[in-house]
């Protein structure tokens, strides 16, 4: 692992984080204003490489990325929220992509999902450290306009914020499509549907039991069990791929940006 294990810009680059990719919008979507913004207004069930474009163009400008990339990917997020927005008529919740409520969850997803596979590849980091990593992890929300304020303080208040918001979450029908067309990939790449079955393993796998639940999804010991054997063999893998193979990714969408 980095020198810079403690730091956000040397995390955020390990390619390996992709695979919590498909819990974290699976999260988003169970959040009921979320999901219902998403299923109006966005195609990337349908379209999956430009969501991914967006979002790691985003992740890895705010963390590794100059300041020109930082403005061009707030630029852009904002132009593509600002009519992400409903008022709720009906039996429907309203919506708006500039809520900071919204944006918080939305950075939470990211930074606990990006610890979940961190800490099963590379191990938990110490105490200070790990306080340290998750306080610059703020930064996705606030680049959108979050007040920093609202950004837990502690990782231990990270968590009641946490515990409070997965009991409020729900999977509705038009929700519960858009997952799994998402998992489904239809009209994606061919490269990417071979990918596929091994996203979703993971994607189902590591998602709290609560909201595994809630998508329907079935899980067994056996596959609690497969998971951990990943897991193992992602820790072996990155200890022997170079830094430049590791984070790949993450060079090819900062020059994708310019």
């Amino acid at each position: 692992m980095s020198r810079r294990a403690a730091d956000i810009s040397g995390v955020a680059p390990e390619s390996v984080l992709l695979a919590g990719a498909g819990r974290a919008i699976l999260l988003q979507l169970a959040n009921p204003a979320v999901g219902r913004g998403v299923a109006l207004h966005s195609n990337f069930a349908a379209d999956p490489l430009r969501r991914l474009y967006g979002t790691l163009s985003y992740v890895y400008a705010l963390t590794n990325g100059s300041p020109a990339q930082q403005r061009t990917v707030k630029a852009r997020v904002q132009r593509a929220h600002l009519p992400v927005k409903g008022d709720g008529s009906g039996a429907q919740p309203a919506f708006d992509a500039a809520d900071p409520q919204l944006q918080l969850w939305v950075a939470a997803t990211l930074y606990d999902s990006g610890m979940q596979v961190h800490d099963a590849v590379f191990g938990p980091l110490p105490p200070g450290a790990a306080e340290s990593l998750y306080r610059q992890y703020g930064v996705l929300g606030t680049a959108l306009g979050m007040p920093a304020a609202l950004w837990p303080a502690t990782r231990s208040d990270f968590a009641a914020y946490w515990n409070a918001r997965l009991a409020e979450l729900s999977v509705d029908g038009t929700v519960q499509a858009v997952a799994e067309e998402l998992l489904a990939a239809t009209n994606a790449p061919l490269w990417v549907k071979a990918l596929m079955p091994l996203a979703r393993f993971l994607t189902v796998g590591l998602l709290p039991p609560s909201v595994r639940e809630l998508y329907g999804f079935r899980w067994s010991r056996r596959n609690e069990v497969l998971l951990g054997v990943f897991f193992k063999f992602a820790a072996i893998l990155v200890r022997i791929t170079p830094a430049r193979i590791r984070h790949a990714p993450m060079h090819y969408y900062l020059k994708r940006l310019g």
